[in-house]
């Protein structure tokens, strides 16, 4: 069986932005076996979703020496690249010292893509990351990120999930915000809330839920992001800002409101069937709850 090797770092959204590369190669090649060469607590979508067979971690102590000028290579790694007629390359490498050091390894076809798209182009992040497919005479594939979860839990009409973080403050609207939207959720329309957070957000998931009333909110404080995933799946509506997780919530399919700031609309926004990017004028503070409410209520609603 051949076998195709994607080699992608990165956040979280980097990760969900290239999954249509899976998507395409999988598409392209239904027989091939493929793999990831990742970070496993986020690549592992990809195993859940059905886009990879198989994962293997990219920080490997053995695998520095190929980021080195002729370093002695570990026998193991050679030849694992080795196994590959096709391997494509996310990483970082303006030298292409990594990519030299695997093609002494290996005698297959090595695509380089880009680590990031050129924001001032204007492009969306997964058409500039699907580009180079176009090597293996890919040249219509599907721009949008997709994840489907055999979730074993029932769809809940009620359940919204809200994130309150994201990577950087400056893209976070104000805490109070949340609050005010929070309690007008559990309030008006009766809804129960999945607050979502990494470890740097556990003190605010937790003043935001203490602003509640009853048993109004499940807490998803640093869940795997395959148990994230399935939870989401499960919701009616997902809230949330320029991040990581919003882009989970798009390409699971779920209705989804993006609260924006400056970040480049044109190339990083979420791309999925039901997605909506709500922003203000005056900038992410001055964005009214009222908006957010309304769009959650017209997004939720079809």
């Amino acid at each position: 069986m051949p076998k195709i090797l994607l080699i992608r770092g990165g956040a979280i959204g980097d990760f969900i932005l290239t999954l249509p590369v899976l998507a395409a190669l999988r598409r392209q090649f239904p027989a091939a076996r493929l793999e990831v060469l990742g970070y496993p607590h986020i690549a592992q979508v990809a195993l859940a979703g059905g886009l990879a067979d198989e994962l293997r971690s990219i920080d490997a102590r053995p695998l520095a020496g190929f980021f080195a000028r002729d370093p002695a290579l570990d026998p193991g790694l050679q030849k694992y690249f080795a196994e590959f007629p096709i391997i494509i390359s996310y990483l970082y490498d303006p030298d292409r010292i990594f990519q030299n050091n695997v093609q002494r390894s290996c005698k297959g076809q090595f695509i380089a893509g880009p680590h990031r798209p050129e924001e001032v182009q204007g492009r969306h992040a997964t058409e500039v990351f699907l580009e180079p497919l176009q090597r293996l005479a890919i040249f219509d594939a599907d721009p949008v990120p997709r994840l489907s979860f055999a979730t074993r839990s029932k769809p809940d009409g009620k359940l919204i999930a809200l994130h309150p973080g994201s990577g950087s403050e400056q893209k976070n609207w104000p805490l109070q915000n949340w609050i005010e939207l929070a309690q007008a959720l559990t309030r008006k329309s009766n809804a129960s809330l999945l607050l979502i957070g990494g470890e740097a957000e556990g003190n605010k998931l937790q003043t935001l839920a203490g602003k509640l009333t009853g048993d109004a909110c499940e807490i998803a404080l640093q869940w795997p992001l395959e148990k994230l995933a399935e939870r989401l799946a499960c919701c009616a509506v997902f809230v949330g800002h320029d991040s990581g997780i919003t882009h989970l919530a798009a390409a699971i399919g779920i209705p989804t409101v993006a609260l924006w700031g400056a970040t480049a609309e044109s190339v990083w926004r979420p791309r999925g069937e039901s997605v909506r990017i709500v922003r203000s004028p005056g900038g992410l503070s001055r964005l009214p709850v009222v908006d957010v409410l309304q769009a959650i209520q017209q997004i939720g609603t079809g």
